[in-house]
């Protein structure tokens, strides 16, 4: 059987409760993860495999460990192409460096602005640019969230079509190839599901606020961890700048108990079911009304969103838009409801070929019009509780409760957190003291080796002075007797002239006497 690890912090058939997420973030700070990571469980989920979550760690000292226990490691991302996500990138980079088994990320893009500077760099693009290469180097293709990711990776010298594709964000494939979003008769008495962050503008904040003066049957769904504490024990405040968003439980939205923090997708999508309409900036706090096929507006502000509203043609106005609309029937006017219906079917055989590319098997090799999956019967068959109540909205005892409960789990959480540093710190003395003898090693066996060949060159010089010496000695005695040959025919030659001066000199006295 086929063994599978996936970056995320739980498995869709985990069941944690609202104690457990207080305990420990298995999110991964913001639950609008859990979206995307389900859908990749959902598709690859089959007999034949077995998949497990990695807790979302991405330390290096653990590649050996998954090596030995796993086939395939799949990588999830949302925007990680960030400055404050830089250290985890960077341990992801050294981790798949020592890894030998295939690495597919199914999904990653770039924060920036509405209109990112491409040509003016990022602090980061090093570091963005090492995790490429290491991941192109286990696998055939990048999926990338959207065009604008796309463009960031060619200026840092990757290709489009061979390095990385544009695939959108999975979770928009989690229940396969068609979206069908209902219509909306909107009135005062309509459900409606709210969504923004700490970040988003004021001018969207405004418009909620605004909107829900009128239409009183909402619920606000926060996406942050630190929300998710705030709902639950009451504090502590979060940050924002941005008026009129709620940054305590003396706000509205908790005043009035309108408050829910979702701790498992089967949950969120039950939930999102049942709402009339969805709206606000929060990217899968309105993706997820669309693959459950409720109406949605998005409320874009910024490069993520913007270009995967645009791949997936995602219901959405931008900042600027919305800054001249009065109200939600007036913008609900300006908009196609459904539009991310007519792409979605072109976009899903993409995202199927991408996996394709990557040799990933998946439910859809038979039929990429399948509607169920083996996963589906599993989670049917599961309890997930609902969002907890705000506790704002408990009476006196139970509150109470809440509270002892809160402040235990808090310690614990705290002996938990110091814990996983001290098991992290010796995991990573450990791998030091195994690096530093591994190296010791090395330099050993290279000292010997320089022993070795230095011997070897010591035995070749002293032949070769040997051979020297002989050549030198060969030479004096040809010298020598070049010098006693020299010797002897110098004396040849002056016996010879001498007989022939006696012999001329004898003939001229002989011709002379006569």
């Amino acid at each position: 059987m086929k063994r599978i690890l996936i970056r995320s912090g739980m498995r869709p058939t985990n069941v944690y409760t609202a104690e457990d997420m207080y305990l420990k973030d298995r999110t991964g700070f913001n639950n609008g993860n859990l979206a995307y990571q389900y859908s990749i469980y959902r598709t690859l989920w089959n007999d034949d495999v077995e998949i497990h979550a990695d807790g979302l760690s991405s330390n290096p000292n653990l590649a050996d460990k998954i090596n030995a226990n796993y086939d395939l490691y799949i990588i999830p991302l949302a925007d990680a192409f960030r400055d404050d996500f830089r250290p985890t990138l960077r341990n992801y980079t050294e981790l798949i460096r020592h890894l030998k088994i295939p690495v597919v990320v199914t999904g990653v893009g770039l924060r920036a602005n509405y209109e990112p500077q491409l040509d003016a760099g990022f602090a980061f693009d090093e570091d963005v640019t090492n995790f490429v290469k290491a991941v192109l180097e286990k696998s055939s293709q990048i999926g990338v969230r959207g065009q604008i990711t796309a463009d960031y990776l060619k200026k840092l010298g990757f290709n489009e079509g061979v390095d990385y594709r544009v695939i959108g964000c999975p979770s928009l494939y989690t229940f396969g190839r068609e979206l069908k979003i209902r219509d909306v008769h909107l009135t005062e008495n309509s459900s409606i599901a709210i969504n923004a962050s700490p970040i988003s503008s004021e001018v969207a904040v405004h418009f909620l606020n605004s909107m829900i003066e009128t239409h009183k049957d909402y619920y606000f769904i926060p996406q942050h961890l630190d929300e998710f504490h705030l709902m639950f024990a009451g504090g502590p405040d979060i940050l924002s700048d941005i008026p009129g968003y709620p940054t305590s439980i003396d706000h509205k939205y908790y005043q009035e108990g309108r408050v829910k923090y979702f701790t498992s997708m089967p949950s969120w999508f039950d939930f999102v079911k049942n709402v009339d309409f969805s709206i606000g900036s929060r990217l899968h706090g309105n993706v997820i009304p669309t693959i459950v096929g409720t109406p949605n507006i998005s409320f874009v502000q910024d490069a993520r969103m913007r270009e995967l509203a645009s791949y997936h043609a995602l219901t959405h106005v931008t900042i600027d838009e919305l800054e001249s609309i009065d109200n939600v029937y007036d913008l609900l006017n300006k908009v196609d409801l459904k539009s991310a219906e007519k792409v979605q079917a072109r976009n899903f055989d993409n995202y199927i070929d991408f996996l394709e590319t990557n040799e990933l098997d998946h439910i859809y090799k038979d039929d990429r019009n399948r509607k169920t999956a083996p996963l589906d019967e599993l989670v049917q068959a599961i309890d997930f509780p609902a969002s907890a109540e705000p506790i704002t909205v408990l009476d006196a005892s139970t509150m109470l409760e809440r509270i002892k409960v809160t402040s235990n789990l808090l310690q614990e959480r705290s002996d938990f957190k110091l814990r996983y540093h001290v098991n992290r710190v010796n995991d990573q003395l450990t791998q030091v003291k195994s690096s530093f003898s591994h190296e010791r090693t090395e330099f050993k066996q290279k000292i010997a080796a320089h022993q070795e060949k230095n011997e070897s060159i010591e035995k070749e010089l002293e032949r070769t002075t040997k051979k020297l010496q002989m050549s030198i000695d060969e030479n004096q005695k040809m010298n020598a007797k070049i010098k006693h040959y020299k010797g002897t025919l110098n004396r040849k030659a002056v016996r010879v002239t001498l007989k022939i001066a006696d012999s001329l000199a004898n003939m001229r006295s002989k011709v002379t006497s006569r």
